[in-house]
């Protein structure tokens, strides 16, 4: 048995969970992935945190500070995106420069986990949490490079590795439902917008009871159904898009057939673009934020 649908998770982290009485809520995801008690002192604003109709609900960087004093963003993506690796990349490399002040050591500079929950098929990989550190191997030893006695006494650190950012990627998709331990009972409700009800995991049951739509205020349940309505629509480009391409991939396979197949797959995706574009104006969205939701051109939406 579960809970009633609950407010999408990253919908929870733009609007809701940035209150410090709700930080009880990612202290929790955090010290289940980190296996480690996380105590949240507070959300750092920073530039890389600035809202755009863009990323406004697809992305949110979160700046938090742990028991440790060391830095932990949050990068939530919820849109399909290629070139999304690099993306971290840059998010890391931002931020660690962000919060060093000038003139001060590298040795303060903090560390930084890259904590990425991502709605869509990210490389290729069948586990869905993976965790990726910096190494540095010998080429011809094949030894591990290690801190020496003074680095770990000045730094603080017993590997090199911690020094630098650590990555983790969660693929709600590659997720089975089967909640085996209490991580998973939190994929669970990322994936399905739903709390077990026999989860022990921390956080989960601040979720449970503070997370719910009917608690949203009128408008902002308005809002927050316009945005799931958005996402269905996203979701259906997608699958269709990817259902086109089994098909132009079965018309290559034939001898006949090719180019019409590709053209009439060609055009099935046009024409369902042009009726995503013109869904979102029915919702009120100016013709610039559609043209950055469809990849249209402005000139092709003022038409429809």
């Amino acid at each position: 048995m579960t809970t009633k649908p609950l407010i999408r998770f990253d919908w929870a982290m733009k609007r809701l969970l940035r209150q410090k009485s709700n930080f009880v809520i990612l202290e929790g995801f955090l010290s289940e992935l980190l296996k480690e008690d996380i105590i949240i002192e507070q959300i750092l604003e920073s530039e890389s945190n600035q809202e755009s109709f863009e990323d406004k609900f697809n992305r949110v960087d979160i700046l938090a500070l742990n028991s440790k004093n060391e830095l932990v963003i949050f990068e939530i993506q919820n849109n399909k995106q290629v070139d999304y690796f690099q993306r971290m990349l840059y998010g890391v490399s931002k931020v660690t420069t962000e919060y060093l002040g000038l003139g001060e050591r590298y040795s303060r500079i903090k560390k930084v986990y890259s904590i990425n929950i991502v709605y869509f098929d990210l490389g290729q990989g069948k586990d869905y949490v993976y965790y990726g550190k910096t190494d540095f191997v010998g080429i011809h030893q094949g030894d591990l490079l290690e801190l020496s006695a003074k680095q770990k006494e000045l730094f603080e650190k017993e590997a090199v590795y911690q020094l630098f950012p650590e990555f983790y990627v969660i693929k709600i998709n590659n997720f089975n439902d089967l909640a085996k331990d209490t991580l998973d009972e939190w994929i669970y409700y990322l994936k399905n917008d739903e709390v077990l009800n026999n989860s022990k995991a921390k956080g989960l049951k601040e979720v449970a009871e503070y997370l719910k739509i009917q608690n949203l205020p009128e408008a902002e349940q308005n809002a927050y159904f316009k945005h799931i309505e958005n996402k269905r629509i996203e979701r259906s480009v997608i699958d269709t898009a990817v259902m086109d391409g089994i098909d132009i991939g079965r018309a290559e396979g034939r001898a006949e057939g090719i180019a019409e197949e590709r053209a009439r797959a060609e055009e099935e995706k046009r024409q369902l673009v042009l009726q995503t574009a013109r869904n979102l104006k029915n919702l009120g969205l100016s013709n610039e934020q559609i043209a950055i939701a469809t990849g249209l051109p402005v000139t092709t939406i003022e038409t429809l």
